[in-house]
């Protein structure tokens, strides 16, 4: 399976292994995983423990929910990312302000503590970078913002004024400030210039710190897999800037919203309410729009995991205003125009598709004309899930990418212990579920996370991915997400210590055993 440029990190053979653990879920002291000492760790990690790529969550300035699927920048890193201890080795801290930025602990990721230390602190580098900064430091600010020229000061605004309104959405602004009017903008540009500038220059660490990370997976022979959400948020800069795009009204609130039907996760569907793209009228503008997401995406990333693939075939359109998900409707999305735009724009398809849910033939066919690899999650392999039958291993391609679980559903080990209140299964449905496993994995349940990680590995899929939470073998707390919940989401961090030594030889023996190392 080759999804990537030969030039990108890959396994000397076709079948690899790797584990899925976003950057903010990584130990230290600052509140929240970051992309210095740590992120190191984890890629000295990975190449120990055999595995050749390190998949991650999307990347942006989280906003509703805390949820990196919400960003309010879809082009954007998350600054909370950035790792004060390299801005010290930078000299753009002081050891008394690395100091204080230290919170203490390692619990879960506490967004809102978190968000006014960490801007602060990113102020006081703004600040201080023209005059500490090398000259070579300073080039590159500004090679930055040339090539990001074309979102970077539409998101440093939007995120200054939306601070300067106590976060409150786009559409309760000024009126004038709310439509873009020229004076408005240039007025506000103005007012807050200070922190225009601050939200720049984090973008601008954010980036240098994610290549730095990047470049040293690299030399490890460790790819970096990210996420491409199919939609942006509601509240973010690239609605606001390019309203044309989206079914909005003429106050800029979403006529239609995005979600699926009702799923394994909830009878009523799921309603995310992301503004739907103007496919059936702008599409050309919509579709340019993907391929520029796209492109910046892969400027950070070896491959991207498409974000709900089957929307671009069809996609679930709710009424804004709905209760629940159930009062949407199937309509078409841009299909084959998309993907041989993106072909051409791009060079290649480096993609995974996420054919998960309500997969159906042209939706199957579609990813097969462009080549995409699919996804197979064996967690869902025994129950009532209409996929099952195609999760379990014996009935795997070699062009598949196949996982214990997702950032999504529970953990193996929580599986395993669940009575099915978490989902829609009725407890005869666990029951059924839970033999069907133990024959077909031929096991007793005892390390469960072991026997599927084993039976991944054994299998002909050409990558099959993990989440930490899964190696380790953790229960239900250390859930990451659980849909159609607001809050309390994508919290979980590890602990300095969990990735022992051991563990890496176990995972570096199963890789190289189903030659995967």
């Amino acid at each position: 399976m080759n999804l990537a440029p030969a030039s990108r990190p890959r396994a000397d053979r076709d079948r690899r292994s790797g584990l899925l653990l976003h950057p903010s879920s990584l130990p230290g002291p600052f509140g929240i995983g970051d992309l210095g000492p740590g992120a190191l760790a984890f890629g000295d990690f990975l190449a120990r423990a055999g595995q050749r790529l390190w998949q991650v969550l999307p990347l942006g300035p989280t906003g509703f929910g805390d949820s990196p699927y919400q960003s309010l920048g879809a082009f954007a890193g998350n600054p909370l990312m950035v790792s004060p201890e390299a801005l010290h080795e930078d000299g753009l801290l002081t050891a008394a302000e690395l100091e204080e930025a230290r919170v203490g602990g390692e619990g879960p990721v506490d967004y809102g503590a978190l968000l006014p230390r960490r801007e602060s602190l990113l102020g006081h580098v703004a600040d201080r970078l023209p005059a500490r900064a090398g000259p070579g430091l300073r080039r590159d600010l500004e090679r930055f913002r040339e090539e990001r020229a074309s979102w970077l000061p539409d998101l440093a605004l939007f995120l200054a004024v939306k601070a300067a309104h106590g976060g409150a959405p786009w559409t309760a602004w000024e009126p004038e400030l709310a439509a873009r009017e020229p004076g408005a903008l240039a007025r506000a540009a103005e007012r807050l210039r200070a922190d225009v500038e601050a939200r720049v220059v984090a973008q601008f660490l954010f980036d240098r710190q994610w290549r730095a990370l990047r470049a040293h997976c690299r030399e490890r022979g460790v790819a970096l897999m990210g996420d491409l959400p199919i939609y942006v948020a509601h509240d973010s800069a690239e609605v606001w800037a390019r309203r044309e795009l989206f079914h909005l009204d003429g106050r800029g609130a979403p006529t239609v919203v995005a979600g699926v039907p009702p799923d394994y996760f909830s009878a009523t569907g799921q309603l995310w309410g992301n503004p739907i793209y103007r496919w059936e009228d702008r599409l050309d503008a919509c579709v340019g729009f993907l391929v520029e997401r796209a492109r910046s995406a892969l400027a950070w990333l070896d491959e991207v995991r498409l974000d709900h693939f089957r929307g671009f075939e069809a996609y679930w359109a709710v009424p804004a205003g709905s209760a629940t998900a159930t009062e949407g409707a199937w309509r078409p999305g841009p299909g084959r125009v998309l993907f041989e735009r993106l072909r051409q724009g791009l060079g290649g398809l480096p993609f995974v598709a996420e054919n998960l849910g309500v997969i159906t033939p042209p939706v199957e066919a579609l990813r097969r004309e462009f080549g995409l690899p699919g996804m197979a999650i064996l967690q869902f392999a025994f129950g009532t899930d209409p996929q099952a039958p195609g999760f379990r291993p014996h009935r795997y391609a070699p062009d598949l990418v196949a996982y214990t679980g997702t950032h999504d559903n529970d953990t193996v080990a929580g599986w395993w212990a669940s009575d099915g209140s978490d989902s829609t299964r009725k407890p005869e449905d666990v029951v059924r579920e839970k033999a069907l496993a133990r024959r077909y994995l031929d096991t007793d349940g005892d390390g469960i996370h072991w026997v599927l990680l084993r039976a991944l590995h054994a299998s002909v899929a050409g990558t099959v991915v993990a989440p930490v939470q899964d190696v380790l073998g953790l229960g239900s707390e250390a859930r990451m997400n659980r849909p159609g919940t607001a809050a309390g989401n994508w919290r979980w961090r590890l602990r300095e210590g969990q990735l022992a030594p051991a563990l890496a030889g176990r995972l570096a023996d199963l890789a190289a055993l189903y030659d995967r190392a």
